[in-house]
């Protein structure tokens, strides 16, 4: 699906920014938003024309923005793995899982998951995602699992389950306007199995070239340990960007 950038123009009618329009926190979001014409003060102009708004651009205009008031949500980077170029090796798709464990379609009800999700993204991780399970299940891995709040999950997404079929790591693959993006990754720590994560990685990136999907991406937080697995396994870096709240207009 072709994605519809939104410009908005200055008074003279030249055009200053570029986005595509989201919403995110019950807020509308201009995401991978670029700045057009660089003799203007981008910050001042966001700060007029999207009031109230969560922007996500390059981290130099971020940090100006925090400077007037603006609230950090997230700093992160895009990785890509290209699928066709750099094939992954024949065998990623069987990667063979940990003594006890076996993999299982990504079908399963969020209540399912939330025990393994959220020994994964504990409040230490950079991507603790706050609040109750209820609201976790509601807002969160319900809505993500519906693909209602990135896109439909594909066929490449899997978990992994033990002996008592219970879930203790998962990967969500899903599709962010026609492209594949790994929503995703997670292991309960406490259940063990180091470098699960890794196997479930290999057998989905495997599974999507074998599917034909040209490509994979993904957004890793700033200070995620997580990033040198990545790189590890092929994925490259494509941007940087600070995510965050314009303040409302006073």
């Amino acid at each position: 699906m072709a994605e519809d950038w939104v410009v908005r123009r200055g008074a003279d009618g030249e055009p200053v920014l570029r986005y595509l329009l989201d919403e995110r926190e019950g807020r509308p979001w201009a995401d991978l938003l670029e700045v057009l014409d660089g003799s203007v003060d981008a910050a001042g102009f966001i700060r007029a024309e999207l009031p109230g708004w969560v922007v996500s651009g390059p981290p130099a205009l971020g940090q100006e923005l925090v400077t007037h008031g603006a609230r950090v949500l997230r700093h992160a980077h895009t990785f890509r793995r290209d699928l066709r170029a750099d094939p992954p090796p024949a065998d990623w798709a069987g990667t063979p899982l940990r003594e006890g464990l076996r993999t299982v379609p990504c079908d399963r009800a969020p209540e399912e998951l939330y025990e393994a999700w959220r020994g994964a993204f504990h409040p230490g991780h950079v991507d603790f995602y706050p609040g109750e399970k209820a609201q976790v299940l509601a807002e969160r891995l319900g809505l993500l699992l519906e693909g209602k709040a990135i896109g439909p999950v594909l066929p490449s997404s899997l978990l992994a389950v033990d002996a008592e079929d219970g879930v203790v790591a998962g990967l969500i693959l899903t599709d962010r306007d026609g492209r594949p993006w790994i929503a995703d990754v997670f292991r309960h720590p406490e259940r063990g199995y180091r470098g699960l994560g890794a196997d479930l990685l290999r057998r989905a990136v495997g599974d999507a070239a074998a599917r034909g999907l040209a490509d994979v991406t993904l957004v890793v937080s700033e200070g995620n340990p997580a990033r040198r697995l990545y790189e590890s396994l092929g994925f490259l870096l494509q941007e940087t960007s600070l995510t965050v709240v314009v303040p409302d207009a006073a």
